[in-house]
């Protein structure tokens, strides 16, 4: 049997912080925060980072590999829109995701903040289709587990 074209995935990921969710919130909200953690890596170097933080708003974030990396030179594009907004709640986004100008992936992402006694609880849930030459299910959580270790480092700032 061949390879299915696509691959159609869904996880769920949650984190604690000790932070209320206004502060959580804040760190998605403000594009210059949200770069910080969100978008600047070892690994790559930023070629676009705009965030138009409001329904019906548009995110593109563009990097291209360093060398000495997998994929030396190669860009990455990703282009999203925010659909839903509940400030301190609640983000409901889609996006589609290039390598090398090929498109491998289309998503729906909802990123849930709960208030608890403690800070907040924050639970992304992504939805998705990859298609041929995708990173995959697994590399993309792996992805958002990494983003989601580099915000508890900004919320600690």
């Amino acid at each position: 049997m061949s390879q299915p074209s696509l691959i159609q995935n869904t996880f769920v990921v949650e984190r604690s912080y000790p932070v209320p969710p206004e502060r959580v919130f804040a760190a998605f909200a403000d594009p210059a925060v949200k770069r910080r953690w969100f978008g600047e890596r070892d690994h790559h170097v930023v070629e676009q980072f705009e965030v138009d933080f409001r329904p019906g708003g548009t995110e593109r974030f563009r990097y291209r590999f360093k060398e000495g990396t997998l994929f030396p030179g190669v860009a990455i594009r990703s282009e999203g829109t925010y659909h839903e907004i509940v400030p301190n709640q609640r983000m409901v986004t889609t996006s589609a995701m290039y390598f090398a100008n090929k498109m491998i992936s289309v998503a729906l992402l909802t990123i849930e903040l709960l208030p608890t006694d403690a800070g907040t609880d924050l639970v992304c849930t992504h939805q998705a289709v990859f298609f041929e030459g995708a990173d995959g299910p697994e590399m993309r959580e792996a992805g958002w587990r990494s983003l989601f270790d580099s915000l508890e480092k900004e919320l600690a700032r």
